[in-house]
């Protein structure tokens, strides 16, 4: 099993990025889909879920609002786009897929996102 992230990079505050996870290995349609985040010297927090079946998506209070998590099972890739931006959005941001029959999960290797303000 693989999950790549991309579309990470350097933005200014107010802007907008869209990262993107390609899962390989797993069946996509029977897996959730999260998005995790890890700032320098803070605990990694999960920030969007997806479930598979009827797409239910869930927030932390810190994103909701302004991040939007996304799947295309057809492209066994999730997304994650991200609006209005501030430095405290700076942070290691990590794919995750949990299995849903045996609850193993799977990490992406993280790409990094920098808000300059």
């Amino acid at each position: 099993v693989q999950l790549v992230e991309s579309g990470g990079g350097l933005v200014q505050a107010g802007g907008s990025l869209r990262l993107s996870c390609a899962v390989s290995g797993l069946t996509f349609g029977n897996s959730a889909i999260a998005w995790f985040r890890q700032a320098p010297g803070k605990e990694r927090e999960g920030i969007a879920c997806i479930v598979s079946g009827n797409d239910d998506t869930v927030y932390s209070d810190s994103v909701k609002g302004r991040f939007t998590i996304s799947r295309d099972n057809a492209k066994n890739t999730a997304y994650l786009q991200m609006n209005s931006l501030g430095p405290e959005d700076t942070a290691v941001y990590y794919c995750n897929a949990v299995r849903i029959l045996t609850r193993r999960e799977y990490w992406g290797q993280g790409t990094l996102v920098t808000v300059s303000s």
